[in-house]
């Protein structure tokens, strides 16, 4: 009954690890955490880094001066040359305006990177930005007469999390319903086994007993018992065909039809008492079938 037992926590186990993974791999793949937002335009990009050097100068009182081309130097940077200096505590401020006003909203970082030596003199990323628009590093001064202000866009996809407690309990669901229908549909039906032991006699296994037909014992679990002749006719009936449901007639006519006479009752007199010889074996279960006969259900 160990080693059965031990079978089925076994093969439940594995139809468990295989649903997580199956929900793992459909959590992973599923769309349930929004995906990063994608590269913006570059005409968009162009346009709000156009207007954030335009304000940017203006604040600093220029007006005139020609504003450059902007540059992707990289497949998510842009950087736009600004050819004096301008009032870096104002930039978080008109960027953030400008590239809402152009409708994007992917996240970024910020560099003031110097046109001489492309050394980053300051800057900061899109979450540093305090509600007051102020951002790391504002009361420094930029010593370069000329910067590039450089914006690179984040767009990795946020990495996956583990399967979440829900997760885990469907698999676990999942596991229990395959289980239950694989025991319903491909369990295999118990044989009796022919073992020839130290004794007299051939024996048929079954369960943690066996039986003796012809000397007409029974070993159940340890216990020895002396079966009568109509006990172990019945009984090998039953081992010939476990886990089969056998018809009450069926039963009639293997077991006692070399007495002419057919008597009903006899059938569920001698199944009790087969019952009370195999009540020692866990493994092994005389059950009635309502309305049509009975199985022996060898686990």
């Amino acid at each position: 009954m160990k080693g059965v037992l031990l079978k089925h926590i076994g093969l439940f186990a594995v139809l468990l690890v295989l649903s997580f993974l199956l929900m793992q791999f459909v959590w992973r793949v599923s769309g349930t955490e929004p995906a990063a937002p994608g590269a913006p335009p570059a005409e968009k990009v162009n346009l709000a880094l156009r207007r954030t050097a335009h304000l940017l100068l203006q604040a600093a009182g220029d007006s005139t001066s020609r504003i450059p081309p902007v540059e992707q130097t990289a497949v998510y940077t842009w950087l736009i040359r600004l050819e004096r200096n301008f009032d870096y505590n104002r930039l978080p401020a008109l960027l953030e305006a400008s590239l809402k006003q152009h409708q994007i909203s992917t996240p970024y970082d910020v560099s003031v990177v110097s046109c001489t030596d492309n050394t980053i003199l300051l800057g900061y990323n899109q979450a540093d930005i305090a509600p007051d628009q102020s951002v790391p590093c504002q009361a420094r001064e930029m010593d370069a007469f000329c910067n590039n202000l450089q914006v690179s866009f984040l767009t990795s996809a946020p990495s996956r999390q583990s399967l979440p407690l829900a997760g885990w309990i469907i698999s676990a669901i999942l596991a229990a319903v395959l289980y239950y229908l694989g025991l319903k549909r491909w369990q295999p039906a118990t044989k009796p086994v022919v073992d020839s032991g130290t004794e007299t006699g051939t024996w048929l296994s079954f369960g943690q007993s066996r039986l003796d037909v012809a000397n007409q014992r029974l070993q159940c679990a340890g216990e020895h018992h002396h079966l009568t002749y109509r006990e172990a006719k019945l009984l090998h009936l039953f081992v010939q065909h476990p886990n089969q449901v056998l018809e009450r007639n069926t039963i009639l006519d293997q077991v006692w039809a070399d007495e002419g006479i057919l008597v009903g009752r006899s059938v569920d007199m001698f199944v009790s008492r087969l019952r009370k010889l195999l009540k020692a074996d866990e493994s092994v279960q005389i059950v009635a079938v309502h309305g049509v006969g009975y199985r022996m259900e060898i686990g």
